[in-house]
């Protein structure tokens, strides 16, 4: 397996704050868009690589224990794969002896590394129990198996097919299944596949497996249950004089009408442009204004702010 440096890939250093990884993502997801890029293959693995690190140094918890590793980041075992720390505890059901599953499971086309799905993933859940309290003969069922899979706000708009592989550790035999990403799926949701997880005992049925859905993360937009948001960087002397901007929605670009007069943080509404709810209707997209003001001046830029200062207290 092989290691991932989430702040490497981000370009971060270990010590960076969440504004700063915020923003290291943001630059480089636009670098990497597939849609603005001219090898999209490359750039969709890239994007990916930039999303899996942002999913996990964004949210504190997984941050903390991927910091966990520590000095054995670099920690090599037998043909150079990766091997965490004795007794480290990443995801559910991972490393560390606390599942007390007889069955691995590995997945491919997720949009998730094998090292996030063995950290971070689910593996394993319910399932067979010992001989010893059963009997040898009795039908046992198999392992439901969960990961995590990737879903880009597109095809949770729209809905989509993909393509995933399932290996199960006993066997090793790699068995591909057409997964159907429904119109409307929410964050958290379950997609379930039925029978494809461990494979039961004594003529027992085989387990299920659970798809846990996650948005990928975009560049532009943020989810907030229904709700798409929108940062709109704004120039000061737009802010002050007004105009139009566009803005890019999920349905495309957006004409938006700022006032004269406008405050940062200000959230003009666009209502049904955010994410499908149930019944069909879909919530509202929000564009908030960030004002952007200049950081260093020129003389020229200097006296018009001066000149306006003198304006104001006139």
């Amino acid at each position: 397996m092989e290691f991932r440096d989430y702040y490497k890939t981000l370009g971060v250093a270990k010590t960076a704050t969440a504004d700063e990884i915020k923003k290291a993502f943001r630059k480089l997801a636009r670098q990497h868009h597939p849609d603005l890029a001219q090898d999209k293959k490359t750039a969709e693995e890239k994007f990916k690589e930039i999303n899996e690190a942002y999913e996990v140094l964004s949210d504190a918890e997984k941050r903390k224990k991927y910091d966990e590793l520590g000095p054995n980041w670099q920690q090599a075992g037998a043909g150079g794969g990766f091997r965490p720390p004795p007794g480290w505890q990443g995801g559910q059901g991972g490393f560390g002896g606390g599942g007390g599953f007889d069955e691995e499971f590995q997945f491919g086309g997720t949009g998730f590394s094998d090292f996030f799905e063995a950290f971070f993933g689910r593996a394993a859940r319910g399932g067979r129990r010992g001989s010893a309290f059963y009997g040898e003969d009795m039908p046992l069922r198999g392992q439901d198996a969960e990961a995590d899979i990737m879903v880009t706000l597109e095809e949770a708009l729209h809905g989509s097919t993909r393509q995933i592989s399932f290996t199960r550790g006993r066997s090793g035999k790699v068995e591909t299944y057409t997964v159907k990403i429904p119109k409307g799926v929410r964050e958290g949701q379950r997609i379930r596949l039925a029978g494809i997880g461990g494979e039961g005992r004594g003529g027992g049925d085989a387990g299920d497996l659970y798809l846990r859905v996650r948005f990928e993360r975009h560049p532009e937009f943020t989810v907030e249950g229904a709700d798409v948001i929108h940062e709109v960087e704004l120039p000061a002397t737009q802010a002050v004089l007004g105009g139009d901007v566009t803005i890019p929605t999920l349905d495309g670009r957006a004409k938006l009408k700022i006032p004269q007069g406008t405050q940062n943080g200000r959230k003009f509404r666009l209502p049904g442009k955010g994410m499908p709810q149930r019944g069909g209707s879909r919530g509202d997209f929000y564009a908030v204004i960030d004002v952007q003001l200049p950081t260093s001046l020129t003389p020229a830029q200097r006296e018009a702010w001066e000149a306006v200062a003198r304006v104001g207290a006139g």
